[in-house]
């Protein structure tokens, strides 16, 4: 067989990665371990970005999420010393900035989507055996092992990674010996007694607990010493436990684990033609709900930079910047998140008495209230350096292009942002007409012009109206009338240029100014 990818795993990160590549026209072959889709409910959360990724990739997941209105952080008592109000949250994405899912609907619905391109395959009960000049693969129905021709692998398959090893890639960093519980099962509204999302800060046994989507309820707890797993997911374990937030006679158990987290950091996310993405190169605690979020990230940068080298519209080199864009935040959100945990996790009488009244007196400050109540301690997605003009980030070059609902010329009804794009490049702004697209030296793209009122518009390229002034207000506080996005919706410039030792080139043939291309 020939591809050119071969993805191993078709966990989230796997099957988001699949459906990005198909998007980009890249032959794909998907291999997965389990025969049918993971039935287990594992990955939890996913906050704006992720769901702006899922809508990139054409995923309708939006509809079967539960968005929580708050996270409240309580005492041992159960009264709040802190709270996130999430519905006063909007970081410009399009998305609220916390939701949670069930993952067996969330999967099925990534894998469907990829019956979407007959040039991407999926084989489930199949493992990766061996990474040479072929990608040796075994069907673990019938033991027979297959060679495959691929120019490109990526590690999808999670925190134990079989393509990691493979490619005698390392891990580094820290893992905790705090082992956790965590409950999921489901349940009638009524027999919820907790309905909000709470971290429960209670030293003696710190926890988790939140309603889910589709009547789901999730809680995790942290174990004492010398509990065992054994003792703490028999059922009147669980029972006493989940007690004080659900009524534990009407509440169905689907999954009950216990587990350890880590902060753990692969020494290098590429070895030549392999790739790594998602828990298989990077593991982080999951007190901020980043790690399902992380791998998304990491498949929506490295997809359309696959897409552009294997259409030969950009030299290889290009895919060294994978590393470079996404190891920095990955690495903050890491450090984010233990700084939470330790906030969290206090296990002295004393010190968690004091912290509870030094988080309360310090929000009495507007400014500190203001920075825990509109979550402004969770990292903006930015990058540092790159594939941006000058290589780096300026003002508003390296940061996440706003997705506002606008509106479209001959549709009553505005639609996000990213619906307009595309997969490609785009050059957008007030400035840009038919003289944009002509001079454009850059790879395919497309082109946007904002109008103020839908009586602006004009057929030279595509346009959509700004409803509501966010993309106006944007492009005067940056000065300028015209920006480039990347497929990605990173900002690489704000002039409608791209620089030619970024290793990005115009196709061949490509006509420039055909309206709305």
């Amino acid at each position: 067989m020939e591809f050119d990818v071969v993805v191993v795993g078709c966990g989230p990160v796997g099957a988001v990665t699949a459906n990005l590549l198909g998007l980009h026209g890249v032959r794909t072959l998907v291999v997965e371990r389990s025969t049918g889709p993971h039935g287990q409910p594992r990955a939890f959360s996913c906050d704006d970005e992720a769901l702006r990724i899922y809508q990139q990739a054409g995923l309708a997941v939006a509809r079967d999420l539960h968005r929580p209105s708050t996270a409240e952080y309580v005492d041992a008592k159960g009264k709040p010393f802190a709270t996130i109000a999430l519905d006063e949250v909007d970081f410009g994405l399009g998305a609220g900035p916390l939701h949670f899912f069930d993952q067996p609907r969330l999967e099925a619905v990534l894998r469907a989507g990829l019956d979407r391109f007959p040039h991407v395959v999926l084989r489930t009960g199949v493992e990766l055996v061996e990474l040479g000049d072929d990608v040796v693969v075994r069907d673990l129905r019938t033991g027979a092992t297959e060679a495959v021709r691929a120019r490109y692998v990526l590690g999808c398959d999670g925190a134990r990674s079989t393509t990691r090893a493979a490619a005698g890639i390392g891990l580094s960093g820290s893992s905790y010996a705090e082992p956790w519980l965590a409950v999921s099962g489901t349940l009638e509204p009524a027999a919820v007694r907790v309905p909000t999302t709470r971290f429960v800060c209670d030293w003696r046994r710190p926890a988790f607990v939140s309603p889910g989507a589709f009547d789901g309820y999730r809680l995790e707890f942290m174990l004492r010493p010398g509990e065992t797993a054994e003792e703490m997911t028999r059922p009147d374990t669980i029972a006493r436990l989940v007690s004080p937030y659900v009524d534990p006679a009407r509440f169905t158990v689907t999954r009950a684990t216990v587990y350890t987290f880590h902060h753990l950091v692969a020494s290098r996310w590429r070895s030549g033609r392999v790739f790594l993405l998602g828990d298989a190169a990077h593991q982080m605690p999951p007190f901020l709900g980043q790690g399902l979020c992380s791998g998304l990230r990491d498949a929506a940068n490295l997809t359309w930079k696959l897409g552009l080298v294997l259409g030969g519209r950009a030299d290889e080199a290009l895919l060294d910047s994978y590393e470079t864009e996404r190891r920095p935040h990955v690495e903050e959100m890491a450090r984010t998140s233990v700084r939470l945990g330790r906030v969290f996790l206090v296990r002295d009488r004393f010190a968690a008495a004091v912290r509870d009244a030094v988080l309360r007196a310090a929000q009495t400050v507007p400014r500190v209230r203001r920075f825990v109540r509109h979550f402004e301690f969770k990292p903006l997605p930015a990058l540092r350096r790159g594939v941006l003009a000058g290589g780096r980030r300026r003002g508003a070059v390296g940061t996440m292009f706003p997705q506002p609902r606008v509106g479209v010329p001959g549709s009553a009804t505005p639609r996000p942002l990213d619906s307009v794009l595309g997969v490609e490049f785009t050059v957008i702004g007030p400035g840009v007409d038919r003289a944009t697209a002509t001079a454009w030296q850059g790879p395919p793209a497309r082109f946007v012009r904002v109008l103020r009122t839908a009586d602006d518009d004009n057929t030279e390229v595509t346009s959509v109206v700004d409803v509501d002034g966010t993309l106006t207000a944007w492009f005067a506080r940056h000065g300028t009338d015209v920006a480039v996005l990347r497929p990605d919706r990173f900002v690489y410039s704000l002039r409608p240029v791209v620089e030619p030792g970024d290793g990005l080139r115009a196709p061949v043939g490509h006509d420039p100014g055909v309206p709305g291309q």
